[in-house]
């Protein structure tokens, strides 16, 4: 397992710096002098061109790109992902202090939306064309077509301001997180349900559970033991990229429930041109996904033995 995991971690390193490359890149081509941008704001007046000279020989800024980039690289690989031009702190302080209040949403969103999901997935599927069937793929196609911030009015409507259930936005006790994470888990489970429904019919189709079923084997563990693990494979290919969506920010309804994490603090820094906040926060993306990535094969090994060191799920049968 350890070769496993080493191997898959090199052939994402290339993605990883391919993703360094790219924020730099889109960053050094920003509008602007960044020295002139720091300057105005720590000196809180127009820098005189000697200056503004000055400091881009201390800090580096008339060095060739390609130099620059190479010192971003060796801070990003110490994990220094620069300094924020609107508050002058260390901008992986600043995403590490606000990924807290985003963990605390998210985690509780996640793990509901897929317990929900597969559970919901796995009945339509062994009921399939039934009452239940039908119902839960129109509610998933309701709740997918939906935009989350209309649903999050919806919820803010019906349970904060009609009913008085919930408060409306903030952060404090219990009860101020339940619309966020009701919002997160009704407008992520409907893809995760629907996934685990037609996964799952697929594999009840296969050679194998009709030999299975032959030799009489109870039906339950046909289900649990043989179908439902292949089933779930593509489900958690969908499940870790929600996840890390969930972790690098969700940007609308933490605007629309002002709520302080990673996302609307980012929407604050591309106000702000904060460049610095935005290309450490691709950074910080970049580096979750190829994680999760690594973390999703390592679950393929786990449920699906075909999957050899190669690296490659699916591969060559045993």
């Amino acid at each position: 397992m350890l070769t496993f995991a080493a191997r898959r971690l090199l052939t994402l390193v290339p993605t990883w710096l391919g993703v360094t490359l790219l924020a730099f890149t889109l960053a050094s081509m920003s509008p602007g002098d960044p020295a002139e941008l720091i300057l105005n704001r720590r000196l809180e007046e127009p820098p005189t061109p000697r200056q503004i000279a000055e400091f881009r020989e201390r800090t580096g800024l008339n060095d060739p790109f390609f130099v620059q980039y190479g010192n971003f690289l060796a801070d990003a690989l110490r994990g220094d992902l620069g300094t924020s031009f609107r508050s002058a702190d260390p901008v992986r302080e600043e995403l590490m202090a606000r990924l807290g209040p985003t963990l605390q949403i998210a985690v509780p969103s996640f793990v509901v939306s897929a317990l929900v999901a597969v559970a919901f997935g796995v009945v339509a599927a062994l009921r399939r064309n039934s009452i239940a069937d039908h119902l839960s793929r129109a509610a998933a196609l309701v709740f997918e077509s939906v935009p989350s911030f209309a649903l999050a009015y919806m919820l803010i409507i019906v349970l904060s301001i009609h009913f008085g259930l919930l408060p409306v936005a903030g952060r404090g006790s219990l009860r101020h997180y339940v619309l966020p994470v009701l919002t997160l888990t009704l407008t992520t489970m409907a893809t995760t349900m629907r996934l685990t429904r037609s996964s799952l019919l697929d594999v009840l189709g296969q050679d194998y559970i009709r030999t299975a079923r032959a030799m009489g084997l109870p039906e339950r563990q046909i289900i649990f033991r043989l179908a439902l693990p292949n089933a779930l494979i593509p489900v958690v290919t969908v499940a870790g990229l929600i996840l890390a969506g969930f972790v690098t920010g969700v940007v609308i309804i933490e605007i629309v429930f002002a709520w302080p994490g990673v996302g609307r603090y980012i929407v604050g820094a591309v106000f702000d041109r904060d460049y610095p906040v935005i290309t450490g926060f691709v950074v910080f993306t970049g580096t979750v996904f190829v994680l999760v990535n690594l973390t999703v094969d390592l679950l393929y090994k786990r449920l699906d033995p075909r999957v050899r060191l190669t690296g490659r799920p699916g591969g060559a049968h045993g």
